[in-house]
């Protein structure tokens, strides 16, 4: 562990970055973001999770990224993304590729996760201290928009197994594997999307703008 953190976590400027990631990292820059107007049928998401050593973004470290994404309304088995950086240790280059080969899987298409502080808090670092890049995607918070969109179920940001259970996907024994979350979370979002489209949020645009009030209106309420 304390080898990945060495890596990882550099705390410092990126120096040094390997040519190739040099390079695609630029031409991801100037790629253009898929537009959100389109109905959510039309809309590529991406469901991420992590795997970390603790909870605080600031300290813990990043040690896996798992995706999947949702397209046309159904969950793309064969369009999914996995790394887990703690068989990386002592291989920076091999980490700066791996980061940027998510960002080049992921091609700016709106992220779905629960509690965009937690995972997003760890990717905005690791983007940061890595390869100089400010990470800040267009994010959907489940945590906040499942008591939203589910007001008959629960009127409050509750634990993830809550919804899980409710919605009679098991209890939180194999959610320990980041990818299989990212598949339960996928299952639970196209569950989101029926309401959503219900409430005439029928756009990856709404959807955000939704995610984004909840959250204001929960926490300041």
């Amino acid at each position: 562990m304390l080898g990945l953190k060495k890596f990882l976590f550099r705390g410092g400027a990126p120096s040094g970055l390997p040519e190739d990631v040099r390079a695609s990292l630029e031409a991801w820059r100037s790629s253009t973001a898929p537009g959100l107007d389109d109905l959510h049928f039309h809309t590529r998401y991406l469901v991420v999770d992590i795997v970390s050593s603790g909870l605080d973004p600031e300290k813990d470290q990043l040690l896996a990224i798992a995706a999947s994404s949702i397209w046309q309304g159904a969950i793309q088995p064969d369009d999914t993304f996995y790394v887990d950086f703690s068989t990386l240790d002592g291989e920076g280059a091999a980490v700066d590729r791996q980061l940027m080969a998510f960002l080049l899987f992921a091609a700016k298409a709106p992220m779905v996760t629960y509690h965009v502080p937690y995972v997003g808090g760890f990717l905005q670092r690791a983007y940061k201290e890595r390869l100089g890049l400010d990470f800040q995607p267009q994010w959907v918070d489940m945590a906040w928009l499942m008591p939203s969109m589910f007001e008959d179920k629960g009127h409050t940001v509750m634990p993830l197994d809550h919804w899980l259970e409710l919605f009679g996907m098991g209890g939180g024994e194999g959610r320990r594997d980041a990818m299989a979350n990212t598949l339960l979370l996928g299952r639970l979002f196209q569950m989101l999307l029926v309401r959503a489209v219900g409430k005439q949020i029928d756009t990856a645009a709404r959807l955000v703008d939704e995610s984004r009030a909840s959250s204001f209106l929960r926490r300041t309420h």
